[in-house]
């Protein structure tokens, strides 16, 4: 199942905390980065299937854009359960952006995976209605579509990077400034670095996107996609489930950051940015990864050429 594996370099806990805090402070007026003993995840208000993010952490990057842009290949998808098993964590805790099942759901739709394999389904999805407006409901199923971006693990506790940023004073957002520090930090040749967590958005707006359903025609290039994308205003309280890998230096199609959202008062989607810098509060709890598995790239003919490839 799995096309490739990037072994990533698991940098002390303490080190992450020092690369990503003098980052932050740079883009966020109060900062906070600290290695803790993690919280009881699955409490709200981080409402995660498992306790923790801990043991055995695996990043995988299943599917792709291409399988949206290309109408052939719309309706792949993957279980969860040959994911687990693909990057070695069996029965484990998923938790991540992505797609759901076209196969099942009939549409297209952005993915707040968070599911624990032999127990807990706390997955839900976001999609645009026929009126325009958006909605976000369950998904109790074990299946994603056309990509998905994942953290698999024990879903244990155990020591995480506790990260607070507010009041945004420069350009990048939250994880886009999380990921850049990585990148600035780790440069040594084929070195690459992977984090995944859960952060608040708590107070503050955001400019977020929900997929419609799929167009009836390829998407070859950025400007059709753009048009094709619904965007939103949405307001916290936001919980975030997020990926990011410094560095794709062998090529793969990484996915390198990707950060969707819930709520409890019905937003949900694909996270952009905040929108109102002086108001904005983010806290999230992080883990290194010890890989990234590149699972079920799209499948394309080669005679066939893309903007995006």
């Amino acid at each position: 199942m799995a096309s490739g594996i990037v072994k990533l370099v698991v940098p002390e806990l303490d080190l992450l905390a020092t690369v990503l805090r003098t980052a932050l402070t740079k883009n966020f007026k109060q900062v906070c980065v600290e290695v803790v003993e993690s919280p009881d995840l699955s409490k709200q208000p981080w409402g995660l299937a498992a306790r923790g993010l801990n043991g055995n952490c695996q990043i995988a990057d299943v599917g792709g854009v291409d399988n949206l842009h290309y109408v052939e290949n719309n309706f792949a998808s993957f279980r969860m359960s040959d994911i687990a098993k693909t990057v070695g964590v069996a029965n484990g805790f998923l938790m991540g952006p992505g797609a759901g099942s076209a196969p099942i759901l009939k549409v297209c739709s952005e993915l707040m995976a968070n599911t624990k394999l032999d127990g807990t389904c706390l997955s839900k999805y976001a999609i645009v209605q026929p009126d325009g407006s958006y909605r976000q409901a369950d998904y109790p199923h074990n299946e994603v579509g056309v990509l998905a971006n994942l953290l698999v693990s024990e879903g244990m506790p155990g020591k995480v990077l506790h990260v607070k940023a507010s009041e945004r004073i420069g350009p990048l957002n939250f994880v886009s400034c999380m990921r850049q520090s990585l990148i600035e930090h780790f440069t040594e040749a084929h070195m690459a670095v992977g984090m995944a967590g859960v952060f608040q958005i708590k107070t503050g707006a955001i400019k977020a996107h929900v997929m419609p359903d799929f167009p009836k025609h390829d998407m070859l290039n950025a400007t059709v996609v753009e048009k094709w994308l619904r965007f939103y205003e949405m307001h916290a309280p936001l919980t975030c489930l997020s990926v990011l890998v410094s560095h794709d230096h062998q090529k793969l199609g990484l996915r390198m950051e990707h950060t969707h959202f819930f709520s409890d008062h019905g937003d949900g989607g694909h996270y952009h940015h905040d929108i109102t810098p002086a108001d904005v509060d983010y806290e999230g709890y992080f883990v290194p990864a010890e890989a990234v598995h590149r699972i079920g790239p799209p499948h394309i003919d080669p005679a066939r050429t893309c903007f995006f490839s």
